[in-house]
């Protein structure tokens, strides 16, 4: 089944909604310039009361360019599963953060994975063999969204979908880039990610997000996933006869 993550989040009715709707994850952005930017402690609260109400539910912090350390104290704060660093770090970081560590005897699931921006064939190539062995065999591996000379994402382009497709035969992929319920279906049909990623395509305003347009994309994704299952029976039952 296609996993789902609903990025951006910034208040607590926009994750309670999402959870309900059947997202898998949420996403908070720790990156001060983006208008989807909240504090961590702010995250934690949330965090703290979605993970009561849906154990099952995991949680991203996506950072841009941020320090190993800041990074770790976020995570740690707001008990965060994933890192989703979305910048240009260096690969000697995504691999630290990706070492089993322990914070006050307990296990911290610090688990990295690396945005790449698809800028072209080529290029996407190279980033994923510099990456690829720090992200050490996660699930996610790679998120991979559309290339802005500006910006680090949020920008509503679509990514490229054919060199997505060619990247999600080898690896887990979460896929994000102009994703909305209109295209997601065939977003899921062409590349065949592990996963979708939204954020600004099911908000009425950037941070803010249209809870509507969460229900539908979410509905658009899980019918994929319907029709998946649907078809693999219809194929299983026709080879016993």
């Amino acid at each position: 089944m296609t996993q789902i993550k609903i990025c951006g989040i910034t208040n607590l009715e926009d994750a309670m909604v999402a959870v309900q709707a059947g997202a898998d994850m949420l996403g908070f952005i720790f990156y001060p310039p983006s208008p989807r930017y909240i504090i961590p402690e702010r995250a934690s609260e949330i965090i703290l009361v979605i993970r009561h109400a849906s154990p099952v539910t995991r949680f991203v912090g996506v950072f841009v360019n941020a320090s190993l350390e800041h990074v770790r104290a976020v995570m740690a704060l707001a008990q965060l599963d994933f890192a989703q660093l979305h910048g240009d770090e260096l690969v000697e970081m995504v691999r630290t953060l990706n070492e089993p560590r322990r914070v006050s005897g307990n296990p911290l699931g610090l688990a990295a994975y690396k945005s790449l921006r698809l800028r072209n064939a080529d290029d996407t190539r190279t980033q994923i063999e510099t990456y690829r062995d720090a992200v050490n065999g996660n699930t996610p591996t790679f998120l991979l969204d559309a290339y802005d000379a500006k910006q680090f994402g949020g920008t509503g382009k679509r990514a490229d979908w054919d060199i997505a497709s060619e990247i999600a035969r080898t690896f887990p992929i979460l896929l994000a880039g102009g994703l909305n319920a209109e295209n997601v279906a065939d977003a899921i049909r062409t590349v065949q990610p592990w996963g979708v990623d939204v954020s600004s395509g099911v908000e009425r305003a950037p941070g803010l997000k249209d809870h509507a347009r969460v229900d539908e994309f979410i509905r658009a994704v899980k019918s994929m996933s319907d029709d998946r299952t649907v078809r693999s029976a219809v194929v299983g039952q026709r080879s016993k006869g």
